[in-house]
């Protein structure tokens, strides 16, 4: 049996399992029209397979890997409505990721912070660079520096919340100029009372319930 199937079988499982309350009975999103016969689930289910077996190109997905387990998904869609689908499923399949993210690191009390470099282009061709610059100032990529790497980049940046078992609780994209230090003001509210490490700091998120019932954070770092 092809291992992608394999895959894609035991992923709609689990997707079935973190799912409940979010979809119908046919594993679709609550939706007027027509019922899809290939369900949302089974896009979520066969996008983290192939994320699974290494595969980033659709046209390889459908025109080489998919081919030889056809006969066993016999609901298939073409390349370009998964593609379309799987962009609007991409909030159904957060939701069911951060549920396995709790289930798996529920009871997590310590988490650490780090970031990945995303790089647009070259540092040469970044002033000429055109790409992003067409929305806000906040959302356009931006020079930066990877001190594990020792590198300057131009592009944006990847921050991740994980317990201390790997899982990854919670990520965002940002400007390539900013710290992980200021990843925290989006996530202090969501992850409190815990302690939470970032390179070359240590924070340690307190929060209370004052009189008027209103949540404060108390933020306290010390440099190493």
């Amino acid at each position: 049996m092809c291992n992608l199937y394999t895959k894609f079988v035991s992923f709609l499982e689990i997707c079935w399992k973190f799912s409940n309350g979010l979809v119908t009975d046919a594993g679709n999103f609550h939706r007027p029209g027509p019922v899809p016969r290939f369900s949302d689930l089974e896009i979520i289910a066969l996008s983290m397979a192939a994320e699974s077996e290494g595969i980033d190109s659709e046209n390889w997905l459908f025109e080489a890997k998919l081919k030889e387990c056809r006969s066993s998904i016999p609901h298939l869609i073409s390349r370009r409505q998964f593609n379309d689908r799987r962009k609007k499923v991409g909030s159904l399949q957060e939701q069911i990721r951060s549920r396995m993210a709790m289930e798996m690191d529920g009871g997590e009390d310590y988490f650490c912070i780090d970031s990945k470099p995303i790089e647009v282009c070259r540092v040469a061709r970044g002033k000429r660079c055109k790409m992003g610059k067409t929305g806000t100032f906040e959302n356009a990529p931006d020079f930066g520096y990877c001190a594990s790497q020792g590198i300057h980049f131009y592009g944006y940046k990847l921050h991740v919340l994980c317990g201390l078992s790997g899982v990854i609780h919670s990520y965002d994209l940002s400007k390539a100029s900013v710290h992980d230090i200021n990843y925290i003001k989006d996530i202090k509210h969501t992850y409190h009372d815990c302690s939470i490490s970032v390179t070359k700091a240590i924070l340690v998120l307190k929060c209370s319930l004052t009189s008027s019932r209103r949540q404060t954070s108390d933020l306290n770092v010390r440099t190493d």
